[in-house]
């Protein structure tokens, strides 16, 4: 049993081994062959890109888990009603729960799959720095490129080292900031989703506070787990961390869930984009206020004589 589970890992691991040496190796060539870069700084980047290249295959998968993460967020109070109505028949409970999932086409798994695609990826990658360790090529990464990217530096520190076994304080300062910073930024991802992106009401409930201890949990296991990383595996979940931030800043702000403050935080830009909009209407292209000159009033109509009678007329005459 244990050989057929590490056949069928070897056989998932292996396309990854070439898919992610292959990308590695394509982006070092082009900063350091084509740019000029040093070899440290080319390992580097073509890490940063490795998983840029990553997030932007994974973009579909992303949006499909920011929204199904807000629907079972936002049918929670649903899910209450059905635990009140069918608790004492926990069957009929995980019926009618599905049922619900299903005609709201929510897929309670669909919240983990960027992160379960992105975990053979890690490992890949974790493979391939290891063997480079040792000097020994794997996929397309031949033993010569293996050395290389085994001794490439930043900072003075091999991006092939951990925490574990460094060898000099400047390792061991290095790894334990991308350490924090990984953890750091695993925390403000998950958090941002939560408060940002979810109604009060969605903020309760069982699968609430699986979110609740996820959110402090998962950071705790990135940094007890990330002092044995090496850098180069430190940048990867770095970098892809940091891209979550962004696109999820992006979708949350564009496509806020209604009623949450981000919806409301919408609502107040547009309100002030409207008025911005109506004020400049008033403004010249010069960017100073125009004059709209009232027209004209009309002169006061000249005062008229008093008509006199026959007899004062001739009384004026004769005054003459």
């Amino acid at each position: 049993m244990i050989d057929f589970v590490i056949g069928i890992g070897h056989a998932i691991l292996t396309p990854l081994y070439y898919l992610t040496s292959g990308i590695l190796v394509l982006w070092h060539g082009l900063f350091y062959d084509v740019f000029g870069f040093s070899q440290g700084w080319s390992w580097t980047f073509s890490i940063i890109f490795l998983t840029i290249v990553i997030r932007i295959a994974l973009i579909p998968l992303f949006v499909k888990q920011i929204k199904n993460s807000r629907n079972l967020q936002l049918l929670q109070p649903k899910v209450k009603e059905l635990q009140k109505k069918y608790g004492h028949d926990r069957e009929r409970l995980t019926q009618e729960t599905m049922k619900l999932y299903k005609d709201t086409g929510t897929n309670p798994l669909a919240s983990c799959l960027p992160l379960l695609l992105q975990m053979p990826i890690f490992l890949s990658l974790f493979r391939v720095l290891n063997k480079a360790t040792h000097g020994d090529g794997v996929g397309f990464m031949t033993d010569s490129l293996a050395r290389s990217l085994a001794d490439a530096e930043i900072f003075g520190v091999k991006i092939s080292d951990s925490f574990t076994n460094a060898d000099s304080l400047s390792t061991q300062i290095l790894t334990m900031s991308l350490v924090v910073l990984m953890t750091i930024t695993t925390f403000t991802t998950q958090r941002q989703l939560m408060r940002k992106n979810m109604p009060e009401s969605a903020l309760t409930g069982q699968y609430a506070q699986q979110q609740k201890i996820l959110l402090y949990v998962l950071p705790v296991v990135f940094a007890v787990g990330g002092i044995a990383f090496p850098i180069g595996v430190l940048l990867y979940w770095t970098t892809s961390n940091l891209w979550t931030m962004g696109q999820q800043f992006y979708v949350i702000r564009n496509n806020p869930t209604p009623g949450t403050p981000a919806f409301e935080a919408k609502k107040r830009r547009e309100a002030e984009k409207h008025h911005g909009s109506a004020v400049d209407g008033t403004i010249g292209t010069a960017g100073t206020a125009t004059v709209i000159e009232e027209p004209p009033k009309p002169a006061p109509p000249r005062p008229q004589p008093k008509k006199q009678s026959r007899s004062q007329r001739q009384k004026k005459k004769k005054k003459k």
